[in-house]
């Protein structure tokens, strides 16, 4: 029961405490509202002033803009009206020079009129003229007819072979005088042309030989390069068409062949079989193949080099590859690439010098040994086999003349041909410069030598400067200072009428005394 009375109490506890907090959030509920309509009241009369402030700057901005824009309209017109009046002026100017000229060019057709029709008038004056002075003529003919008893054409014919005769006579005189000048000069004024040439051309002398030798890090490799039963050397000579020779030379082995090409790439192939120390036939044969390739490629690249440093443009592929290649061959032991590139230079010189097209003679002088590199052996000569080559791509008639003429296989036709013959033999008879050649000059500085050695007194002698100067020494207490003097006389005398040489041989005889004593 009290339980009862308890719940009952609470629960009603519960509802006027319910009661009583509704009142009061309905006192507290209508006092903010009367805030908030306030507060609203206030905010919206605040608004309505902003509102006429924004109002009024707006009407200010857009009279302000109203303003600048008709001052800018106003401007346009203005300067539209200063155009039109312009424009209107020009025309006025205009018309007024048109018509001026209108004015002038009426003036002129009439002086053009009166000038026509007195020119008429003198022309016909001067044909009634003419023919008066022709009858004249004809009337003096017949007279000379009659007194010289010859027609006019017998004279005329008698004094025409008078005339010939006469002109003939000073053609021959001036024929046999222009023959001699040349006689007289053209030796002189050629020498001049080929050594102003040669001088104008410094060149290195390359001499290359059939073997190259190839330097190894150790003699063990030796073994590793004949492989088992000799099984890799046979592959590596099968695929590079070159003769190894292995012998006692210490670290280093032999590569022989006549082809420079296949040289280079045995050497290339056994630089990088070593390098990478696998040595069979198989990766000797996929070595060897890539080799070939960058040595092709090589090739086109210093063919395209040469032709670049000289200037020759329009060269087809297969010639510029060919122009390559000559790097790899030698002639009479001088490298034919540098062989080539001296003869252009040399004809291109004496083309100038010549007054003829220096372009063209030098792309002869390049080509003129192309027929030396062929790829397959062939029974042709190297001129007519390179003057082939230039027919087939594309090359112009003088130049394919000129490379077939140059050792006098067929007949010249151009002027280039002669000076492609004389480069080539001024290129080939350096001293040095090719094997055969190389021998007779040794001997000529020996002869030198032995000549000095064959007067008395003498102990040393050298032959310096290519044979350009002898320097003799002799011994102090057989020759003296004037004996000295004499000495270098006679040998000189001796040189000039022994001995075949080119320019001069300065002899320098030296004397010397030397007193010498030991101190103990």
């Amino acid at each position: 029961m009290e339980i009862t009375f308890i719940i009952i109490a609470a629960v009603a506890g519960l509802i006027i405490g319910f009661i009583i907090s509704k009142s009061i959030d309905s006192k507290s509920a209508k006092g903010t509202l009367q805030n908030a309509e306030k507060e609203a009241e206030k905010i919206l009369k605040e608004a309505e002033k902003e509102g006429e402030s924004i109002k009024k700057d707006k009407i200010l901005q857009a009279k302000e803009k109203f303003i600048e824009l008709k001052s800018e309209h106003e401007k346009v017109i203005l300067n539209r009206d200063q155009k039109i009046s312009e424009a209107e002026k020009r025309t006025k100017d205009k018309e007024s020079q048109v018509s001026s000229e209108l004015s002038k060019n009426k003036k002129l057709n009439n002086e053009l009129e009166e000038k026509l029709k007195d020119y008429k008038h003198r022309n016909e004056y001067l044909e009634k003229r003419q023919e008066e002075i022709d009858k004249i003529l004809h009337r003096k003919i017949k007279q000379l007819e009659v007194v010289s008893g010859l027609s006019a054409d017998d004279a005329r014919t008698q004094l025409m072979e008078s005339l010939k005769e006469t002109a003939k006579a000073d053609a021959m005189q001036m024929v046999q005088d222009t023959v001699e000048e040349a006689k007289l000069t053209a030796q002189q004024e050629a020498k001049k042309i080929v050594i102003n040439t040669i001088q104008r051309v410094g060149t290195e002398e390359a001499i290359d030989n059939c073997v190259s030798v190839f330097n190894l890090e150790s003699d063990d490799v030796k073994g590793r390069i004949i492989g088992r039963e000799g099984r890799n050397i046979r592959a590596i000579e099968a695929a590079t068409g070159v003769e190894i020779i292995v012998d006692d030379t210490p670290e280093a082995i032999i590569l022989s062949c006549f082809d420079s090409i296949r040289r280079e790439v045995a050497r290339l192939s056994l630089h990088k079989l070593v390098t990478d120390g696998r040595i069979h036939p198989a990766r000797i044969e996929e070595v060897v193949k890539k080799t070939r390739k960058s040595i092709d490629e090589e090739i086109i690249d210093i063919g395209k080099r040469t032709i670049i440093d000289l200037g020759i443009h329009g060269l087809h592929p297969e010639l510029v590859k060919m122009v390559g290649r000559m790097k790899y061959r030698s002639s009479y032991g001088q490298n034919l690439l540098q062989h080539s590139r001296e003869v252009a230079k040399l004809c291109g010189i004496m083309a100038s010098e010549l007054g003829l097209n220096p372009k063209l003679a030098k792309r002869a002088g390049l080509l003129h040994d192309i027929g030396k590199v062929p790829e397959t052996e062939t029974e042709l000569p190297h001129a007519i086999l390179g003057m082939q080559w230039a027919e087939k791509y594309g090359e112009k008639p003088e130049i394919c003349n000129a490379i077939g003429a140059h050792h006098d296989e067929v007949e010249m036709t151009s002027l280039l041909s002669p000076i492609i013959q004389v480069c080539d033999a001024i290129s080939g008879a350096r001293p040095g410069a090719r094997r055969q050649v190389l021998d007779s000059y040794v001997k000529r500085l020996k002869d030198l030598e032995d000549i000095a050695f064959g007067f008395g007194g003498v102990k040393k002698a050298y032959a310096i400067q290519a044979g350009r100067e002898l320097r003799v020494i002799v011994e102090s207490e057989k020759v003296s200072d004037d004996k000295a003097s004499a000495l270098s006389f006679e040998i000189s005398q001796k040189i000039q009428t022994d001995m075949t040489y080119p320019g001069q041989v300065k002899v320098t005889v030296i004397r010397e005394t030397r007193a010498i004593n030991i101190a103990k």
